[in-house]
């Protein structure tokens, strides 16, 4: 069951969404691979400060931020990862790493990667290592209403 907040939100506005329980995982590729999921429909939620606010970085799993193509396009002095004891208090029901990327819950901004507007469908975890939530990207959008900007490059392995 996602967090309790989320849950209630979506169950409001009658989404339509799946849960999976899985093994728990901690990143969002291993999260992919262990809830057998394709990999490109799995986001995951970084937690940044944009010239010091709280806000949420939407990218595909694969991805990585990249953070002076973010600052440039939001026009912002500063775009920097937040440090855990600067969130964590903010998700007291969401397990540190797992927070659902609904930052219009917890009144923060959320920024999406161009690239997920491609996805049909994007998974990310509801609150907790050991589930995830998957639902269509349109509803997603029509929910959080994000920025999408451009600010992430898959990753070279």
């Amino acid at each position: 069951m996602p967090v309790n907040r989320l849950r209630e939100y979506l169950e409001k506005t009658h989404v339509p969404y799946v849960t999976k329980r899985h093994t728990p995982s901690f990143t969002a590729q291993e999260t992919a691979h262990v809830a057998n999921i394709p990999e490109q429909e799995m986001v995951k939620t970084v937690m940044i400060k944009v010239d010091g606010e709280l806000a949420m970085a939407v990218l595909p799993a694969r991805y990585r931020v990249d953070f002076s193509q973010l600052r440039r396009h939001l026009g912002a002095r500063t775009v920097e990862l937040a440090g855990e004891h600067e969130f964590s208090e903010m998700f007291p029901a969401c397990e540190t790493g797992a927070m659902p990327p609904f930052g219009n819950l917890w009144g923060m901004k959320v920024y999406v990667a161009e690239a997920l507007t491609d996805d049909r469908e994007i998974a990310f975890n509801g609150g907790s290592h050991t589930e995830l939530v998957k639902m269509s990207f349109a509803d997603y959008q029509m929910l959080v209403k994000p920025t999408i900007v451009r600010f992430s490059s898959r990753r070279v392995w």
